[in-house]
């Protein structure tokens, strides 16, 4: 080559290294170059969140959890640890990732860095970290139940709209294909008009007489009470030190209402599916439950709750049913669950009596082909993927709040029924219980300043 050609071919790269860095092309960068990655927080460090939504988050090359918030500093670095060492195995890269830790999501709010939150907290906690992401312009996967009470989900609801970011609740039932394929099998007609439905969903056991415990210097034990009226703390009462088994709080009412609510949103959006009922509700409730007489735990054990729908179909839900749901129609009925499913390994899954995901009265029902011109539902493979998709895309993700909210409302209420013992009118438009104060008044819970989604500015 002579010298003059030489000289300009290397002015010629120079310039375009160093004018135009810009149009290097995607093929030289690769799909999974940093700026197409989404930047993730993760709000609660404990059981869920580590085997389950950053778990399953950091198989998808889309995502980069960049950072980890929990009030228990000793999570907070165990998550760092798990976040560091799993990029590592993936990259080969010993110091690819660097967590950054939070001890408040607040701070967490202000990175502008991070583009989206994963919240998976304690029940009391949902709402609040929820809508102040909102708010903030961070794109949200939020934990079921969506609220503590209904007030809060409507209070969710209106900042996820108001900043039109995409919140994705963890209803994960939507992405195994059984739910999917008995919600559509009901929904064009192959048992018939359906009438009833039966949800197998289980209580909670009472628990010990606890006395008070010195806090952990490694847990903000003030603000993990949050909204919730202060109390004595004790292990039992919050979650186990040395390990990721199922926390005490499930079982207390001060941060939720139990089954009903932990795995009832589970259930209630996946009848809702097969009902075509998603954006509504029961127009009333009722409900016999026991409740513990004595120990820490207070959350019911044994129930039975019953809905009534417009549309003449009547929900019963019940620990004495097989845990599914079932869906009885004029010409049969299908009965579908998780199987042998479990979210983390201490879930409580009866997996002797929940084996069989999809089953009906006549085996021809589950390979009847769903027509072209039949109603054909939403078809996902993985709840944290399509949420990550629906970032880029912007569009609705397959468990929005709109839908979250309505299935956890129908939890909230039947929590409510618990406590009265008549029936209760339900308007599922207005979210009203029907002349009744007494019972709207347990639509919300009296926050304790200055947590609490009351407290928040919008």
């Amino acid at each position: 080559m002579k010298r003059r050609n030489f000289i300009n071919k290397t002015a010629m790269g120079t310039a375009a290294a160093i004018g135009f860095p810009s149009i290097v092309p995607a093929s030289v960068l690769g799909k999974d170059a940093p700026s197409n990655k989404i930047n993730i927080g993760q709000i609660g460090c404990g059981r869920i969140a580590v085997s389950h939504d950053m778990h399953d988050t950091l198989k998808f090359d889309q995502a980069r959890i960049m950072a980890v918030c929990d009030l228990d500093s000793i999570r907070v670095d165990k998550a760092k640890a798990f976040v560091d060492k799993a990029y590592q195995e993936k990259t080969g890269k010993a110091k690819y990732m660097d967590t950054k830790t939070y001890a408040d999501y607040r701070e967490m709010l202000l990175n502008k860095d991070i583009d989206a939150v994963m919240i998976s907290t304690p029940d009391h906690w949902h709402s609040q970290p929820a809508m102040e992401a909102a708010l903030a312009g961070k794109d949200i996967y939020l934990q079921k139940p969506t609220s503590l009470t209904v007030k809060e989900g409507q209070q969710l609801m209106a900042a996820v709209k108001q900043k039109n970011v995409i919140l994705q609740v963890g209803t994960q039932q939507r992405a195994m294909p059984q739910f999917r394929v008995a919600a559509e099998l009901v929904r064009n007609g192959r048992i018939g008009n359906v009438h009833t439905v039966k949800i197998g969903l289980p209580g909670d056991p009472g628990g010990p007489e606890v006395t008070e415990m010195p806090v952990p210097k490694n847990l903000n034990y003030e603000m993990w009470l949050g909204s919730t009226p202060e109390m004595p703390y004790n292990e039992i009462g919050v979650h186990p030190q040395n390990d990721y088994s199922r926390p005490g709080w499930l079982r207390h009412r001060n941060y939720g209402a139990g089954m009903i609510t932990g795995w009832g949103q589970h259930h209630y959006d996946s009848a809702a599916w097969g009902m075509n009922t998603e954006l509504t509700g029961p127009i009333s409730v009722e409900a016999l439950a026991e409740f513990p007489k004595s120990g820490f735990w207070n959350v019911h054990g044994d129930f039975l709750v019953k809905h009534e729908y417009e549309n003449g179909m009547t929900v019963y839900t019940s620990g004495g049913y097989t845990n599914g749901i079932k869906y009885i129609g004029d010409d049969g009925w299908i009965f579908v669950s998780r199987g042998d499913y479990q979210a983390s390994a201490s879930d409580p899954v009866d997996k002797e009596k929940s084996a069989q995901a999809l089953n009906a009265s006549d085996p021809s029902i589950l390979t009847s082909v769903i027509g072209a011109n039949e109603t054909h539902l939403e078809v996902i493979e993985d709840q944290h993927g399509n949420w990550l998709d629906c970032i880029k895309s912007r569009k609705a993700p397959i468990s929005p709040i709109e839908k979250g909210h309505k299935a956890c409302t129908i939890c909230l209420i039947s929590d409510i029924a618990m406590q009265f013992d008549r029936k209760l009118d339900w308007n599922p438009e207005t979210e009203l219980f029907v002349n009744d104060d007494v019972a709207n008044v347990l639509l919300h819970r009296e926050q304790r300043k200055p947590y609490g989604t009351d407290y928040v500015e919008v």
